[in-house]
């Protein structure tokens, strides 16, 4: 079956507006783009038009490609102050001569809404979860929404990346689950693909796994999207293929992207909510 991904975003959505409509002070959320990369054009509008549909009041801030880093950081500094603020995003990635790692770890952490800083990471991996990575969380709600209880159940994550990969593992580690991370230097990776009981894709190579490669009745979450040379957009996931094999199989496109801006969103409510705590 295919797992209704939009459904359950809009059905977030709904619920964060409801909570919104009864605020005096709407939550806040900052995005910051450095250069004109299109790709990151189109995400940034995405997460602006959903910031305004559930009430939050949200600021686009566009920087030139040929920013310095000091000039960067001054301005995270800036909104680290900005009561009006509960989130910042900085859309990633970022130009070369800027140290990406350097101005994630300048967010406040109790303001990063991608779940990036070195804190919300730990905090995740010690099992004491507070704003965490985006796509992963959403991951996690839709394997929530299959009812399969992933406590014992063999999973499989392909990519290793710090945005998704890593925090995927840890993720289900939380739940219970048995982890096996693979990355690009993995032998007999369609092996260790048949194994897998919950598999997650994340590494940004079009249709790399096959339906073969899948064992029967496995739930599979294709993160990736990747646009083939007729213009058409793909996952990582030859879905044809696998949807004949899986028991549960996320749609590209269509499918994890809409639950990562409802999970920021997410986020952003939790991290309003922190601060109203503290304040009081």
């Amino acid at each position: 079956m295919i797992i209704n991904c939009k459904q359950i975003a809009q059905d977030i959505r709904k619920n964060i507006a409801e909570q919104v409509a009864n605020l005096k002070r709407k939550p806040g959320l900052a995005v910051i783009l450095v250069g004109a990369d299109p790709a990151s054009e189109i995400y940034v509008r995405n997460k602006s038009k959903a910031c305004k549909e559930v009430g939050f009041y949200s600021e686009s801030i566009s920087k030139p490609a040929n920013i310095s880093q000091s000039e960067l950081l001054a301005e995270i500094r800036r909104l680290n102050a900005d009561d009006k603020i509960d989130g910042i995003l900085l859309q990633l990635p970022l130009p070369a001569h800027l140290d990406a790692n350097l101005i994630v770890e300048t967010i406040n952490p109790t303001k990063d809404v991608d779940g990036f800083h070195s804190e919300n990471i730990g905090k995740l991996l010690q099992n004491k979860p507070q704003l965490r990575p985006c796509t992963p969380k959403g991951v996690m709600t839709l394997l929530a929404a299959t009812g399969v209880d992933l406590a014992g159940k063999n999973c499989v994550v392909v990519g290793a990346s710090n945005i998704v990969g890593r925090p995927m593992a840890i993720e289900l580690l939380n739940a219970g689950a048995t982890v096996l991370i693979c990355n690009s230097k993995t032998q007999d990776l369609a092996g260790k693909i048949k194994q897998a009981e919950v598999l997650v894709v994340a590494v940004g190579r079009a249709k790399m796994v096959h339906g073969d490669w899948i064992k029967s009745g496995a739930i599979v979450i294709d993160v990736g999207i990747n646009r083939l040379d007729s213009g058409k957009l793909v996952g990582d996931v030859d879905f044809i293929s696998a949807e004949k094999i899986a028991s549960w199989i996320t749609p590209v496109p269509g499918g994890v992207g809409p639950m990562t801006i409802a999970t920021l969103l997410e986020n952003t409510l939790t991290a309003y909510q922190n601060h109203q705590m503290r304040e009081k």
